[in-house]
């Protein structure tokens, strides 16, 4: 009961932070994304959620992101994505290749342990394909449980920085210095206004009869591709089993914006968000800070250098292609973060427009992921 009532509460918590972005000038600045990231440490650091809430949570996130996924895509203009492709895929490469050439700088850095080259290869195979590929490589490389369990602690908070620092002032911080240039819609004024998440008129209406019946069917659609995203994934091996079932979500969310009945529902876009918000508040409850009392300071570093530093390279290369700054980010992070943490940060720097092209080099980067990290890996170990 308890258990249920406390899912409840994180269901209901967005709203009263949307709430608090449209009326205390403050939260607006900091955005609905990272107050639920930072709502959600401070529950899961405080004693407030029990540890038997875990599991719960677990499955919360990934119905919420699985719910959000198509949600987020129904509203969408299918023309708006042939422009951004090219530029995606190139900063997904230049994303790639500095996590390699930074990775292989960390290695050097770690060769008094042993265990350096499989912990380059983890490294390699997590950040450009996400945690489904840490496991993977992990025991592909015999990873000892202990380093595993450090390793993916350490990444976890360190993601968790990184993604409340894409979301907020990264895109701010690359422009302003003059290292990327800014993001040029390729969408009218009217479609922005229609995507806005920020303002608390943009949900007010969504529980009036006609428009709530529309999202009801809206909800109903996405629920069932959610289903079919599961058994899709049920279809293939464990390891591959995330990555197929986030492209059939997306596969179906992309041909349901085709279809006039889904597409046209209003609000769509509003509902895929509130429901995003659940699962930031999610994830940062899972995120324990008590677990970094004893530091293992080589490995830290390394994990920060990895993300951070890659992120640096990525930029740099993307300002001699004259990339935008928002492609940058958003590839970087489907690289590092794989692609359900691509809707937060697309929310997070107000582009919906690269929501499907970060979905998409997520993908690519699940399916390279493994090649890389053991590839790595053992050219290391034989330079060693």
């Amino acid at each position: 009961m308890a258990t249920a009532l406390l899912l409840v509460a994180y269901v209901l918590l967005p709203a009263l932070v949307l709430w608090l972005c449209a009326r205390v000038t403050l939260a607006r600045r900091i955005g609905a994304v990272i107050l639920c990231y930072l709502v959600g440490i401070a529950v899961g650091n405080s004693g407030l959620a029990p540890a038997e809430l875990k599991p719960a949570l677990v499955s919360l996130q990934d119905v919420a992101v699985a719910l959000a996924l198509p949600l987020l895509l129904f509203s969408s203009n299918v023309r708006r994505w042939v422009p951004t492709a090219g530029r995606a895929l190139l900063a997904f490469g230049f994303a790639v290749l500095a996590v390699g050439l930074v990775t292989t700088l960390g290695w050097l850095a770690l060769r008094a342990r042993p265990d350096a080259w499989q912990i380059a290869g983890m490294s390699f195979g997590v950040y450009t394909g996400g945690t489904p590929n840490l496991a993977s490589a992990a025991k592909a490389l015999e990873v000892s449980n202990d380093t595993f369990i450090v390793f993916h602690t350490y990444d976890t908070v360190v993601s968790l920085a990184y993604i409340l620092f894409m979301a907020s002032m990264a895109q701010r911080l690359f422009v302003r210095i003059g290292l990327l240039r800014p993001y040029r819609p390729t969408g009218s004024a009217a479609d922005a206004a229609g995507l806005e998440v920020e303002s608390l008129d943009a949900f007010r209406d969504m529980l009036r009869p006609r428009r709530a019946a529309g999202l009801g069917l809206a909800l109903a659609a996405a629920a069932g591709m959610m289903g079919v995203g599961y058994l899709a994934g049920r279809l293939v091996s464990e390891e591959a089993r995330t990555a197929v079932a986030i492209l059939a979500l997306t596969s179906l969310g992309i041909g349901a914006s085709l279809i006039p009945t889904l597409h046209r529902i209003q609000r769509t876009f509003q509902l895929g968000f509130y429901v995003l918000l659940i699962f930031c508040l999610a994830v940062g409850t899972q995120a324990r800070l008590d677990s970094l009392v004893a530091v293992q300071w080589d490995l830290a570093g390394f994990v920060a250098l990895v993300i951070f530093g890659s992120l640096g390279l990525q930029a740099l290369l993307c300002r001699l292609f004259r990339l935008d700054v928002d492609t940058a980010l958003v590839t970087h992070v489907s690289a590092i973060c794989s692609p359900p943490f691509v809707p937060v940060v697309t929310a997070g720097l107000r582009n919906p427009e690269l929501l499907p092209a970060g979905i998409t080099t997520g993908i690519i980067g699940y399916a390279l992921g493994n090649y890389l990290a053991i590839g790595l890996a053992y050219l290391l170990r034989s330079c060693g």
